[in-house]
């Protein structure tokens, strides 16, 4: 195997796969990406046996066509060490050695024979639709802070993707939550698709976002039992998925939240951020005390002190109720327009969030106790 390939497109390629390989793999296997080199395309392969990334880098020169795996850490480590858009050529010398070169650097990395790669061939090409990057995208980031880290409920760990329909609508819908706060995006669907309801896991989101904010284009869906594959122009990202029951969440939507707090955007976020500053451990709740047009922020550390802010806003009762910060600031992060409107009911009762310049996500988020 002889082929030479530019560095900025190995660096992003091999960036990829750094997300997908396990840092403790018990299978040495496993630490390695498989490269091949097969007319003109140089394809780089990535998996921890439960998700499966592959990449495509084309148009490349090749001398000779041949395949083998080497450790993906180390070879990153040197591919972006190496000055950006050089140009690097590699050599598969005998088996076990894979010569390095660009400019004055010269590396030898150990191999693993390809053959002791697991088999990535996967042919499930039925039931797919597409949908545009930047759609899947925003679909993920509306809800992925909401995905539960709770390890006994498997179920919670991932975001829930179904089809719905709403006035004859199709949408595809997701929805994430960890039992202190929920998310719920959808996206239009222009026809009707077959997709059966699945739980995408945790690593896998984080890992298609991060493939999905370097591309534009068409993502190619298809699901099949357990498993689910997302098709990009130069990328393929197969996952298992989490097998188990996501809850009943049209139950949990507050029905008689008519209490509406409008308010500027980025006055609340600063002004939540700052008051929460002076809780170390941002575990302390931000208390809401709402009167008549006014909104006044307060946080009470034993060890640390106290902090509170005042803002002028449209509200009509008197209510007061305290929240998790992290949680509002993370809502508040992923609205887009200038103003955020939260609707109350009771103290005990969660808040709904809406975004006016987006009536296809809304976020329920549950006071804290005392």
């Amino acid at each position: 195997m002889k082929f030479s390939v530019n560095q900025q497109d190995l660096q992003q390629a091999l960036n990829y796969c750094q997300g997908v390989i396990e840092k403790r793999s018990t299978l040495p296997i496993l630490s390695n990406i498989l490269i091949s080199a097969h007319n003109s395309k140089l394809i780089l392969t990535a998996t921890d046996l439960d998700l499966i990334f592959i990449h495509y880098i084309n148009n490349i020169e090749i001398v000779q066509e041949g395949k083998t795996t080497t450790t993906s850490s180390i070879m990153y480590d040197i591919v972006r060490k190496i000055s950006s858009g050089k140009k690097i050529n590699l050599t598969l010398n005998d088996k076990s050695k894979l010569h390095l070169e660009s400019d004055k650097s010269i590396f030898n990395l150990n191999c693993i024979s390809h053959s002791e790669f697991p088999a990535t061939d996967e042919n499930f090409n039925h039931n797919e639709f597409s949908i545009k990057s930047k759609q899947l995208l925003k679909l993920l980031n509306k809800c992925k802070f909401s995905v539960s880290n709770d390890e006994t409920r498997h179920y919670l760990s991932g975001i829930y993707l179904h089809q719905t329909e709403v006035d004859e609508k199709k949408y595809l819908t997701a929805v994430a939550t960890d039992s202190h706060r929920m998310s719920i995006s959808k996206i239009r669907l222009e026809k009707n698709v077959d997709f059966e309801p699945i739980i995408l896991p945790k690593k896998t989101i984080f890992q298609l976002c991060n493939i999905l904010d370097n591309y534009d284009g068409d993502v190619k869906i298809s699901n099949m039992r357990s498993k689910i594959k997302f098709e990009l122009s130069n990328s393929i990202l197969i996952s298992k998925l989490i097998d188990g029951k996501f809850p009943n969440y049209i139950q949990v939507i507050p029905k008689n939240n008519q209490k509406k707090l409008e308010i500027d955007l980025k006055l609340f976020l600063n002004s939540v951020d700052r008051v929460a500053s002076v809780s170390l451990d941002k575990k302390d709740g931000v208390k809401f005390n709402l009167s008549k047009d006014t909104l006044n922020l307060s946080v009470n550390n034993t060890n640390s002190g106290d902090g509170n802010e005042t803002l002028v806003t449209k509200f009509d009762h008197d209510l007061e109720i305290s929240f998790n910060s992290r949680y509002l600031i993370d809502v508040a992060s992923q609205i887009e327009g200038e103003r955020i409107e939260l609707y109350f009911n009771d103290t005990g009762s969660p808040v709904l969030i809406k975004d006016p310049s987006d009536f296809d996500s809304i976020f329920i988020v549950m006071p804290m106790k005392g």
